[in-house]
């Protein structure tokens, strides 16, 4: 395995984020802690997971699972970085969502019981909430990081300009502020190029991309489909608006002699600010199979037949729309 900072932090991650998002309703507790296990035998020491996930409103399935697997003990807490963000809501009442310093506080109780833990590594805002103040959201931040509740905070889905927002107001008011934010990013989904990878590079704060394979399109959905193997009639659909790029993707993913998925996280391991992209294996195989990634060397002429077929945004704002 190989590890990183957490951008400007001193926490070391790994360059591969385990995502537990399909653990509960789509990975059993039983087969989620056998994928837990093994990715610390691989070495992968940076888990990530929310308060919603599970999908049961309130319930916080997924931190549930994680939190029973921590209380076999053997060293599971102390070796995982965990993750886990708030925003979703938790319940039908007002206030069970979103960044109010009161949910803030509620959210983060919830989640360290659910995880049964005394610390949360990385506290994530999963979305940015427009009807709170960033001196509300810092405040409560701050507190949680004085009574020893959390380490590092996180956001994810910030625009740019919400990232140097975040920033500046922490700035200000003493705080260190964001180490990383979560953005959608993989080669169909480069609109971060233009303001929040630059803007996350200028801070320090380390990128850490979800759907790194394009919800399936990047992992070799041609050849699945040939196999006979099913999908989605939403990736099917996704599939007819962008079969030409994943043709094409995946023939120089033949002539490289890789498969599709790992050329896809080996080609967001090169780019700027990118701490590493979350994996969401379903099994032990897939999260064997995708440290193959670690390996692959992409040289100048692959990257530019990448940019040939998946072409970003014209560079970083504002080159890419003026001069």
């Amino acid at each position: 395995m190989k590890y990183t900072n957490l951008g400007r932090a001193g926490i070391s991650v790994s360059r591969l984020c385990l995502g537990t998002m399909n653990f509960g309703p789509e990975t059993s507790e039983e087969d989620s802690f056998t994928i837990m296990d093994r990715a610390h035998e691989l070495g992968v020491n940076f888990f990530d997971t929310a308060n919603v996930y599970g999908w049961k409103k309130g319930e916080g399935v997924t931190e549930q699972i994680i939190g029973r697997w921590f209380a076999q003990g053997g060293g599971r807490r102390e070796r995982t970085v965990i993750a886990t963000k708030l925003y979703g809501a938790m319940g039908d009442w007002p206030n069970d969502d979103k960044l109010s310093a009161l949910n803030i506080r509620r959210a983060c109780d919830a989640s360290l019981k659910r995880l049964q833990t005394d610390y949360i590594d990385l506290y994530q805002m999963h979305h940015v909430d427009r009807d709170t103040p960033f001196d509300e959201i810092w405040e409560a931040m701050e507190t949680l990081r004085q009574q020893g509740k959390i380490i590092y905070v996180g956001s994810s889905n910030f625009a740019g300009w919400h990232v140097t927002k975040a920033q500046e107001t922490a700035k200000r008011r003493g705080f260190g502020g964001l180490v990383s934010e979560q953005s959608h990013y993989n080669l169909l989904t480069r609109t971060v190029e233009l303001e929040v990878l630059p803007a996350c590079e200028d801070y320090g704060i380390g990128v850490i991309p979800w759907s790194p394979l394009g919800g399936g399109l990047l992992g070799g959905v041609l050849r699945k489909i040939d196999k006979g193997r099913s999908a989605s009639e939403r990736m099917l659909a996704e599939l007819d608006k962008h079969r030409d790029k994943i043709e094409r993707y995946e023939g120089l993913c033949d002539e490289l002699g890789e498969d599709p998925a790992n050329v896809a996280l080996a080609w967001l391991l090169r780019q700027r600010a990118v701490t590493g992209p979350i994996i969401g294996p379903r099994t032990v195989e897939q999260l064997d199979g995708s440290l193959r990634a670690l390996e692959i060397e992409l040289d100048e002429k692959t990257l530019d037949r990448l940019d040939e077929i998946f072409p970003g945004p014209g560079g970083t704002a504002p080159e890419a729309y003026a001069w």
